[in-house]
């Protein structure tokens, strides 16, 4: 007879052998896996899609099947050129994107896919390079990992992002629409607009605007944006919140070298002012 549980366990040890690291317990708690009413573990009709963009194949095929293993729908792009085409025309629920691919580097493919993609976008970087954590958030990346990555780490990041689209989703106890003059947040569709032109953001760039508009008035620290938005603590040194803060400013209109909309509080955190002249 067929053992799910069993060539599940297989695969996460080929996977753990691979990388170099000690096997850990298995779980059951799957994003794409339910209970039934007699207590069996179903799989659930259109899992989400994610999309791996990595070259190396043994690799790539190993983290497709530990992905699928636990739920989740899985293709794989090899080639940078490709990865923009397939990433526009089949638009995945999530891409998992390496930073080195031929045709096109991971940075490139990130910025240009972005106009056109809205769903999440995880890079994965070099352990020791923070300019390629930074450079990633700069191209419009969601979240970041540094290689090599535990499987079991990657699918908790792969999880908490598509759990964060998810929720912004389903959200309804919020207002739809907040207005601050010439600045017009519509979270109904998700969308922003200033002076009646369209703003271009990113899912993530969104989330943390949105976060800071709905609290307009009160500052933020970066440890409470990271525990809203991303649901871990903050660690005093990833500049991620930084990063999109200072792309999301000149996007609304606000001057980066001296913001009036989005403020910098030393050693508190960050201010949406309400009107802009009033402090």
């Amino acid at each position: 007879m067929y053992n799910a549980y069993a060539y599940k366990h297989t695969i996460e040890i080929r996977l753990l052998q691979f990388a170099g690291l000690a096997l850990e317990q298995n779980d059951n708690n799957d994003t794409n896996f339910k209970k039934d009413k007699d207590g069996m573990t179903t799989v659930q009709d259109n899992p989400p899609a994610i999309m791996i963009v990595e070259d190396d194949e043994r690799l790539a095929d190993l983290t497709c099947e530990y992905l699928q293993s636990n739920g989740l729908g899985v293709t794989v792009v090899s080639d940078g050129e490709e990865a923009i085409r397939r990433i526009r025309a089949d638009q995945p629920d999530l891409v998992v994107l390496d930073l080195m691919l031929p045709g096109a580097d991971g940075l490139t493919v990130c910025r240009e896919v972005r106009s056109a993609y809205k769903n999440p976008i995880l890079m994965l970087t070099a352990r020791t390079d923070d300019m390629d954590q930074v450079l990633g958030l700069e191209m419009g990346a969601d979240d970041y990992v540094a290689k090599p990555v535990k499987p079991r780490v990657l699918l908790a990041r792969i999880r908490a992002l598509l759990r964060r689209v998810e929720t912004d989703s389903e959200r309804d106890n919020s207002p739809a629409r907040l207005e601050f003059g010439a600045l017009v947040i519509d979270n109904s569709a998700r969308e922003v607009t200033l002076a009646g032109d369209s703003v271009d953001l990113t899912s993530a760039e969104y989330d943390l605007l949105w976060l800071l508009a709905s609290n307009a008035g009160t500052v933020l620290s970066r440890e409470t944006i990271f525990e809203k938005l991303r649901g871990i603590q903050y660690d005093g040194q990833d500049r991620s919140i930084d990063v999109r803060i200072s792309r999301i400013r000149p996007k609304v209109g606000d001057d980066p070298e001296n913001p009036k909309r989005i403020k910098t509080v030393r050693s508190k955190g960050y201010l949406f002012v309400k009107e802009i002249g009033a402090i």
